[in-house]
């Protein structure tokens, strides 16, 4: 008895807690998330779906179904390798190691930050990528104030393009002319119309206007 508890403690398996938390959010079954975690702690990536079968007491053709269905949803892949010109399949976890590293990211991004972040999100009608999230945390860092972002998310959303580019070139431009606040934007837009009012008063062609009086 002494020997098998001893022989239990020595295998313990790691699992890492954003995905014993999260697995079921990603979309993960409960039997997925057991062969993930199977998957997770192999000390050999080579794909053997017969190991697979008798260690976790699963049909072979079951090991195959769930492999195949979380390659579907993007948790691993499986990729030929070929070592010492023998060929092998191998079960790579990259795409899962992603998914948690963009999981844990928001995670703090959103205790940081949360407004801002939800705002963009809600506006947009998706959830912003790792790559969004790094623009938008450089605007604040760089000291650029949520008001500004929000007031840019609002011009960009009233002119129908809702894509972090286009913000960007919004808030450069408003950078440069030393606005900071609502006020500031407001004053720059009457200002915009007034010139163009002016403009298209000069370029008005008098001469062949049919409106005026004979």
């Amino acid at each position: 008895m002494e020997q098998v508890i001893e022989l239990l403690k020595d295998k313990i398996y790691q699992i890492p807690q954003v995905l014993l938390f999260h697995y079921r959010m990603l979309g993960m079954t409960d039997q997925e998330f057991v062969v993930v975690l199977y998957l997770w702690n192999m000390q050999d990536s080579s794909y053997n779906p017969k190991k697979i079968s008798n260690d976790l007491n699963l049909k072979l053709n079951e090991v195959l179904e769930i492999i195949n269905t979380l390659s579907e949803k993007g948790f691993l892949q499986l990729s030929i390798v070929k070592i010492n010109n023998v060929r092998s399949e191998v079960i790579r976890l990259d795409l899962l190691y992603e998914k948690l590293a963009f999981l844990i990211m928001k995670q703090e991004v959103k205790k940081e930050k949360t407004d801002v972040f939800d705002i963009f999100e809600k506006e947009m009608g998706r959830q912003l990528s790792p790559t969004e999230i790094g623009i938008i945390r450089g605007w604040l860092d760089t000291g650029c104030r949520e008001e500004l972002l929000l007031l840019a998310l609002q011009e960009a959303v009233y002119n129908g393009i809702t894509n972090l580019r286009y913000i960007d070139r919004i808030v450069s431009e408003w950078t440069k002319k030393g606005i900071k606040s609502k006020e500031d934007v407001e004053r720059n837009r009457k200002e915009f119309r007034k010139k163009k009012e002016n403009q298209e008063l000069f370029d008005y062609d008098w001469l062949n206007d049919d409106t005026t009086d004979n």
